[in-house]
């Protein structure tokens, strides 16, 4: 029982530091509109609560659910460092992140530390006067490299996830293997199978004794 109670407790502190991180991540999702991240960042919430639930209600299937996700989860965020380093003919500059749906970028282009955002208006004739572009200048480090460094750290913690989840799950499955020996000694000691067919015996009649 302690140690299933020591289980539990690591179990939520790391289900909190997920949950933070993904939230921050989705926050700032959310506001560079970056669809695709956004979807599975919904996600990796939803299955971090069912991963802390199974935990807390002795549920072994639903921490494998999570830890399936987990290893799907890190797939992703490799392919997110992949996309931002443009590995394998990949481009940043692609609308892949949003499904092609709008030309956003990543929230930290234009808000990045040190970053100093300005709105140009050309002076070139024939230019609408309601256009105009971004200039962004004085970046301490490049955006892709923010999300490189976001996709690390979400790494890092579902590799701990996944470890932690499968010793939980072999804990509670050796806690369920200890449980049913203990119960089929009881069941095999106190419980008799019923019986289809009742033998009749005759009885002998007692004489009466004088």
């Amino acid at each position: 029982v302690f140690c299933l109670t020591i289980i539990k407790q690591w179990m939520f502190c790391l289900c909190v530091f997920l949950q933070l991180a993904a939230l921050e991540r989705q926050i700032f999702d959310f506001l560079g509109f970056q669809w695709a991240p956004i979807l599975g960042n919904f996600l990796q919430i939803i299955v971090v609560i069912l991963g802390l639930f199974g935990t807390i209600q002795f549920r072994p299937r639903y921490i494998v659910v999570y830890t399936v996700w987990t290893a799907l989860w890190v797939t992703w965020n490799v392919f997110i460092i992949c996309f931002y380093l443009e590995v394998g003919g990949l481009s940043k500059e692609t609308d892949l992140m949003t499904f092609n749906i709008s030309m956003h970028r990543s929230w930290w282009r234009e808000h990045g530390p040190g970053c100093i955002r300005r709105v140009v208006r050309p002076s070139a004739p024939g230019v609408l006067e309601d256009y105009s572009y971004v200039s962004v200048t004085g970046c301490i480090i490049d955006f892709q490299y923010l999300e490189v460094i976001h996709s690390a750290i979400q790494i890092l913690l579902s590799l701990i996830g996944f470890v932690y989840a499968c010793y939980v799950i072999s804990i509670f499955m050796e806690e369920e293997d200890s449980f049913d020996f203990i119960g089929g000694l009881d069941t095999y000691s106190y419980r008799q199978p019923p019986q289809e067919h009742v033998e009749l015996k005759p009885v002998k009649p007692v004489g009466k004794v004088l």
